[in-house]
């Protein structure tokens, strides 16, 4: 079959899986995994994908994130993580905790824990938003502390699986000069990308705008060619470039992806003001139709069509995703709504509907999981899978819980 062809079928795919999302409210990376199977499992999709396909779902991926960095406001984040930074950091460390020796009991590899740990940190936060949001409760102080809490959670899991894949791979010794290594070119790496974001792109205030040399060159002008008709382009051209950079230094492209998208400001967008255009959003909107409707699903269908439905495996790994879930659907809302009450001073409601939102598993731990299992071999098929089938089943509790938390505190929520 003709590598067009199969890109053809996958995008048919997509839009059957995009219109299931949209009536049953579930996130639609659930959907892509499931028409992805579905498709391999019916000889629709090869299991053995070509290298095209392959490449193609890398650079989707690397979309995904860069659009995820890119449409983070950096300064409302900054202002809101002194009361989101527990939220973050315990609703992280309790799943991680929970899965790295749930999975490390059944099957006895640290490596494979220490990764499958990793894949249970982050918050599909795009699903927990429109769940807010379709219930009307997304201007509530609660989605805010969510939203804060998801982003900061995400930034350390980039973080983590910058520092633990070589060492979990076994491209970095597991010592303390090894872990170091790997720790010094992480922040190395972070550090140089903050760098030549400020070259790049000059901040107008800051510590980066008071280096020497620094915020010389204006990327500004590149972005206004041609009436801004190559914005776009200069921008995926960045991400791209970073990404590249991530690789050389040993990290995974999306982690550079991520911060490529994180240091460019609104503030570059500020010209061609006679045409009335507001060139950020306008940028936004095609990264986001791109990264998320176009090019960054095939990432998830080709995923997907890794889970070759084996009756054995899934009656092997049944037991495990059940086990695993209820300990991360216990763990999760407690220690999120502890630390939202607690160190964020959230009323309880509130409390409770975080930890709530704080539940589903998307983009980054499948990022994880494709690193580990297919790009690295760390994990077995059947951690892969008992992760798929929990994943799937926190998912599915997200809207569930948060609209249970609609009707039990319907006084709490919001009339305007």
């Amino acid at each position: 079959m003709h590598d067009l062809t199969l890109l053809a079928i996958i995008w048919l795919g997509v839009f059957a899986a995009s219109y299931a999302a949209h009536h049953t409210r579930l996130t639609p990376v659930l959907w892509y995994l499931f028409f992805g199977a579905a498709m391999v499992n019916l000889d629709i999709l090869p299991q053995e994908m070509p290298v095209f396909i392959v490449d193609f779902s890398e650079l989707g991926i690397i979309l995904i994130m860069f659009a995820l960095g890119f449409e983070e406001n950096t300064d409302n984040f900054m202002s809101s993580i002194k009361r989101s930074w527990g939220i973050a950091f315990f609703g992280a460390l309790v799943p991680f905790m929970v899965a790295y020796f749930g999975t490390l009991y059944f099957w006895g590899d640290k490596n494979m824990a220490l990764l499958c740990g990793l894949a249970m940190t982050a918050t599909a936060v795009s699903l927990t938003m429109v769940s807010l949001k379709t219930e009307g409760l997304s201007k509530t102080p609660a989605a805010t502390g969510i939203m804060t809490s998801a982003v900061l959670d995400d930034i350390a899991s980039l973080v983590l699986v910058a520092i633990m894949v070589p060492l979990a791979a076994g491209e970095a010794t597991i010592s303390l000069a090894g872990v170091g290594l790997v720790v010094g070119k992480a922040v190395l790496f972070f550090l140089l990308v903050t760098l030549i974001g400020g070259w790049l792109f000059p901040a107008s205030e800051g510590w980066v705008a008071r280096i020497p040399l620094i915020g010389r060159f204006n990327l500004n002008q590149v972005l206004a060619m041609a009436r801004g008709e190559y914005t776009v382009l200069a921008l995926l051209l960045v991400a791209v470039i970073v990404a590249i950079l991530a690789h050389h230094f040993g990290f995974h492209p999306a982690v550079g992806a991520y911060m490529a998208g994180l240091v460019i400001k609104r503030e570059y967008f500020e010209f061609h003001h006679h045409r009335k255009i507001d060139f950020h959003e306008q940028a936004k909107q095609i990264i986001d139709n791109v990264a998320f409707s176009w090019i960054g699903p095939v990432f998830f269908v080709t995923l997907g069509t890794r889970l070759i439905f084996d009756p054995e495996i899934f009656i092997a790994v049944m037991p495990y995703s059940l086990i695993l879930f209820v300990g991360l659907f216990i763990g999760q809302i407690l220690s999120a709504s502890i630390a939202a009450r607690y160190t964020g001073k959230f009323d309880w409601p509130d409390s409770w509907m975080i930890g709530f939102g704080m539940l589903g598993r998307a983009e980054l731990a499948f990022v994880v999981m494709d690193i580990a299992y297919v790009q690295h071999s760390i994990m077995n098929a059947e951690s892969f899978y008992t992760l798929m089938f929990t994943a799937f089943l926190l998912n599915i509790s997200v809207p569930l819980t948060i609209r249970w938390w609609k009707h039990k505190f319907s006084d709490h929520v919001p009339t305007a």
